[in-house]
């Protein structure tokens, strides 16, 4: 009888698996999930992708070097560079992401609050590799490594910054 119950455990096992892939399978060449960035994701697709992406990076992060504490002058560099390249999709203190953004899926986090999530590790990962299917770039190939610190200095020290401040490391970060 244990014999049995182990064969019809493994054909259980293994139909289960095949009924997947071919679910996987009708709804890959049916077209059958709408991609359009104006249809937000179905619940279970967008934690699938969410979990995927937090898990990924908190894996991958450790490998960062960074200095034990960021200058104020990487912090100055940093706000001038999230201005130019970041705060459109973003925003930042004071100010809103572009419209054009909020079109995006998954939608791109406030870093003013979103920052707080993420070790400075995992933000050094994020902003030199990027993120597949975020639209989030991968800043490590046109940057040098400097910037990429610069960037996560600023972003580390992003939330309680208020527009005065933000404002101010731009414009000193400028001259």
């Amino acid at each position: 009888m244990t014999k049995k119950f182990g064969a019809g455990l493994a054909l259980g096992i293994v139909g289960t698996i095949l009924v997947a892939i071919a679910v996987w399978l009708t709804v890959v060449y049916t077209g059958a999930y709408n991609v359009a960035a104006s249809d937000p994701h179905a619940d279970a697709v967008r934690w699938s992708f969410d979990t995927t992406m937090r898990r990924s990076v908190a894996s991958r992060a450790d490998s960062a070097e960074l200095p034990e504490n960021f200058s104020e002058a990487q912090i100055a560099e940093g706000a001038q560079y999230y201005a130019e390249s970041c705060a459109h999709c973003h925003g930042a203190p004071g100010a809103e992401p572009a419209e054009w953004s909020r079109g995006m899926r998954p939608e791109p986090p406030h870093m003013t609050e979103a920052a707080t999530e993420w070790t400075a590790e995992e933000i050094h990962w994020i902003v030199t590799n990027g993120i597949k299917m975020t639209g989030m770039p991968a800043f490590g190939p046109h940057h040098a490594p400097e910037e990429i610190v610069a960037l996560t200095a600023f972003v580390t020290a992003l939330p309680g910054l208020s527009p005065d401040d933000y404002a101010s490391l731009v414009k000193s970060a400028s001259r």
